[in-house]
């Protein structure tokens, strides 16, 4: 491999970022034109389960098993590439979570249902905690607003479980749940995948915080 080669190929590190980045965009892309394609769905009552059994099944599912491996593979990578195991875990069980979201569709099949459930848990608890846990690997001032994005959906879960849902209906609920977990994977995954190669195995690698 030649010099130039060596500069552009990257590390585990940034592919990482590349993959959370990757995921993330390509579902909120792909969920916001299912719910457009769905006829007469309504975003502030509907869950987002609904779009995997509908019309919209195929676009949907498709979509959001793909955030679950890109997720599953960048977890596999940031666990070797940061000395962070919590934040790795935490993007795994998102991964797992988003790829049994998918593959198990909210059906009227009571299993199916219960299944699906414990699925979408793991998505929405596992994403709010990888945005808290990346604090350690992200630079200012953006490892901040990986908290506030967590602390957001965190919050957001709790109360969709509690059926608490404020101004906004269960489905606008569930949204302030998986938006801020989209919007971290991407700002968070640029971040990480634009990182230099040094810094990366550096700071980044090292689990260093760098102001």
């Amino acid at each position: 491999m030649s010099g130039s080669d060596a500069g552009m190929a990257l590390d585990r590190g940034q592919k990482a970022g590349l993959l959370l980045f990757a995921g993330a965009a390509e579902f909120a892309i792909g969920m916001t034109a299912a719910q457009a394609m769905y006829p007469g769905y309504n975003i502030s009552h509907e869950f987002l389960g609904d779009l995997g059994v509908g019309p919209t099944a195929l676009l949907f599912n498709a979509s959001i098993v793909f955030l679950g491996l890109t997720f599953i593979a960048a977890a596999w990578l940031l666990s070797r590439a940061v000395q962070n195991r919590p934040l790795a875990i935490a993007v795994a069980l998102a991964g797992i979570g988003a790829l049994g979201f998918g593959l198990i569709p909210a059906t009227e099949d009571e299993l199916y249902v219960q299944l699906h459930t414990i699925a979408a848990l793991l998505a929405y608890g596992g994403g709010a905690l990888s945005a808290i846990l990346a604090f350690r690997i992200l630079r200012s001032p953006l490892r901040y607003v990986s908290v506030a994005l967590g602390g957001i959906s965190l919050v957001a879960l709790g109360l969709l479980m509690m059926k608490i849902y404020v101004l906004l209906d269960r489905g606008g609920m569930e949204r302030a749940i998986i938006w801020p977990v989209l919007v971290w994977g991407m700002a968070a995954g640029g971040s990480i995948l634009t990182m230099p190669s040094a810094a990366s195995k550096g700071s980044v690698g090292a689990g260093s915080r760098t102001e």
